[in-house]
């Protein structure tokens, strides 16, 4: 069984077990968080989609909160498919792994091979590849917070280091045509990079209305045409159009904030978004 160990704890998040759930409370008590901690309830299962920042929990974890309070009170879905940018330049264009498990400090995380497999045969440009995922931090980031609401997570992880408008539809046809039962997809990203803080809020904002619209193709060429880095655009637009295909009816945005809300240095800031599209 291939077993991947986590390559940033210690860095963006706490690599001691105790101390990481500390660190998780802290990020749903924040003044920028839900401020309460989540209850997780039956729920009716609404929640199709997430936006979820990915940066360190002392920056982004507060507004991740947002994203996984909304989803501890709409049940317990039975697999989440988590995509994320390829930071490292490292494996194929869009890399899946079908099988094996991710540790964390809060245990492992299984990956659901049989979804893997469905979405795999769904689509001849998605690679099994696991080399994609070995340095990159934005899928392994959001499992703690997952595994801090649930016992047990099954999920799929996908790379895009392709994040062309074709690699999106690519992507988001073979998860629409796997015809799952019960999943959540989770759109990793951040927002402007390193921009002043009225300029991150001004551009990204622009971004934001097109999510709310549920507007996929609005919001890709709103990130083109505004030269926005948003890091992940890819994975979001991808969010949006499966959240579309499988009956989505509205995209709300829960959260946004920047590191100079964090740290109050508002000279070069990081933006960041927890948004839910539900049915």
């Amino acid at each position: 069984m291939e077993v991947r160990n986590p390559v940033v704890a210690g860095q963006f998040y706490e690599a001691d077990k105790r101390l990481l759930e500390e660190e998780i409370k802290k990020c749903f008590l924040s003044k920028l968080g839900p401020g309460k901690l989540p209850s997780l309830k039956k729920g009716e299962r609404k929640i199709l989609g997430l936006i979820v920042p990915h940066a360190g929990y002392f920056y982004s974890g507060p507004v991740a909160a947002h994203a996984y309070y909304s989803l501890s009170l709409d049940g317990s879905p039975e697999t989440f498919i988590i995509v994320g940018p390829n930071h490292t330049d490292i494996g194929s264009a869009l890399a899946i792994m079908k099988s094996g498990k991710w540790l964390t400090p809060l245990g492992s995380a299984e990956i659901d091979a049989e979804t893997a497999k469905k979405i795999l045969k769904e689509s001849s440009l998605i690679k099994e590849d696991p080399s994609a995922h070995s340095c990159e931090h934005s899928i392994e980031v959001q499992l703690p917070f997952l595994q801090f609401i649930y016992k047990k997570v099954k999920f799929v992880p996908i790379s895009m280091l392709d994040q062309s408008y074709e690699a999106c539809e690519e992507v988001a046809n073979a998860i629409a045509n796997a015809k799952l039962k019960d999943f959540v997809i989770i759109a990793s990203s951040d927002f402007s990079h390193y921009v002043p803080y009225e300029t991150a809020y001004s551009k990204d904002s622009k971004a934001l209305e097109a999510i709310e619209e549920l507007d996929a193709k609005k919001f890709y060429e709103t990130v083109i045409n505004l030269n926005l880095s948003v890091c992940g655009y890819g994975p979001i637009t991808t969010m949006l159009l499966v959240a579309k295909m499988v009956g989505a009816k509205k995209c709300k945005i829960l959260k946004y904030a920047t590191s100079g809300d964090v740290i109050g240095d508002k000279s070069a800031v990081v933006g960041y978004c927890s948004a839910e599209a539900r049915r």
